[in-house]
């Protein structure tokens, strides 16, 4: 039996930061693991933000003398400055480590290579960009976050194969099934604000909440995008009174980004956008778009009055045809789910190794 490499340790240690799935914002997801002479003698990950990191974390497992030249596992660079927290840094210099493995470069200018500059300086072995493509996109929301002071934007549409989603009357529930519906739940558990159009809330009259698990800590925001009416006070989304809907109704490029920079500013890292067909082409031609995950249904709805998956106006050559990146096609019980990152915004949304001049918001780490 083969003994564990560095990425087979990131692996573990990425699976730890998941744990914490849609909790941590506006902190970035990370996981660690110390291992001595072949064994694991401590793990930990980031719960919250306020709360220790997850080196820390992993250093308080292996209480003091075991991680004494053992190697560090983490999958973002070790903070070196004081936030809620105090350095990760000096932590892992205190506790003796003897090498540091990196999954990625923190983006924050303000630690950017600088963590692992600090360990080097003193002499611990530092390498970094082991499984880097997966540990940056796990944190791809703060990533777009902190660089450019927006929130990361996923729009999330469910499809029949035709490209419907409901039939000419509105019906459209349920056009995937609950394994689909449950990933849906999830994205709801990291985003910060979820945004709908007005006729989609009027038909369907969604919640717009995280309904699983139950008690979930943090709702999102909700955003109705509608120029024409206010949304009637009986509906679900009106439920809860702590977290009222708000209207929002940019037209322009230029009012859109208002309003990613408004949720920036609210510490709103990541941005669902659940439809309907009319608010994706909106969104889509304002080129806010970040990522699109559809999920399809093995389903033909067929009708000329059926509603499409992305409205808006008729393009005039397939040239006009938005090209996804990064593509991705799994199986979800009995749908499947295509992710992609659109166009120019991959290149903004999951950068290259940051440089230290890139301006950004002060990080809560």
């Amino acid at each position: 039996m083969r003994a564990p490499s560095d990425k087979d340790w990131m692996r573990k240690a990425l699976r730890l930061a998941r744990r914490a799935w849609g909790q941590t914002t506006p902190n970035p997801m990370v996981g660690a693991v110390l291992v001595r002479h072949g064994r694991e003698v401590g793990a930990g990950y980031h719960h919250r933000a306020g709360l220790p990191h997850a080196e820390v974390e992993a250093l308080h497992v292996a209480a003091g003398a075991r991680a004494r030249g053992a190697t560090l596992y983490v999958t973002l660079e070790p903070c070196c400055t004081h936030g809620r927290t105090p350095p990760c840094t000096d932590a892992i210099l205190a506790a003796g480590v003897a090498r540091v493995v990196v999954g990625c470069l923190d983006p924050n200018p303000r630690h950017a290579g600088r963590g692992v500059a600090a360990l080097r300086d003193k002499g611990i072995e530092v390498e970094v960009g082991v499984l880097e493509a997966e540990c940056r996109e796990l944190n791809e929301a703060f990533f777009c976050w902190i660089q450019h002071r927006r929130p990361f934007v996923l729009l999330k549409m469910a499809m029949t194969l035709d490209g419907r989603i409901a039939t000419a009357s509105g019906e459209s529930q349920w056009i995937t099934g609950e394994k689909a519906r449950a990933q849906v739940q999830k994205l709801r558990q990291w985003a910060g604000a979820i945004l709908v159009g007005g006729e989609t809330v009027r038909r369907d009259n969604p919640n717009l909440t995280v309904r699983s698990p139950q008690n979930w800590w943090r709702q999102p925001l909700k955003l109705v995008w509608s120029r024409q009416r206010a949304v009637p006070k009986n509906l679900n989304i009106w439920k809860d009174p702590t977290n009222p809907p708000r209207n929002v109704s940019p037209a322009t490029p230029a009012q859109w980004r208002r309003l990613l920079a408004e949720l920036g500013a609210q510490e709103v890292t990541a941005l669902l956008i659940e439809g309907g067909g009319e608010l994706a082409a909106a969104c889509l031609r304002a080129g806010i778009v970040d990522k699109v995950q559809f999920y399809v249904a093995p389903k033909i709805l067929g009708g000329r009055g059926s509603r499409p998956v992305v409205g808006g106006p008729d393009p005039i050559a397939l040239a006009d045809a938005l090209a996804l990146c990064d593509v991705r096609i799994q199986r979800v019980g009995a749908d499947f789910v295509v992710t992609g990152r659109v166009g120019s915004r991959s290149a903004e949304a999951l950068p290259a190794r940051p440089r230290r001049g890139n301006a950004s918001p002060r990080a809560p780490r």
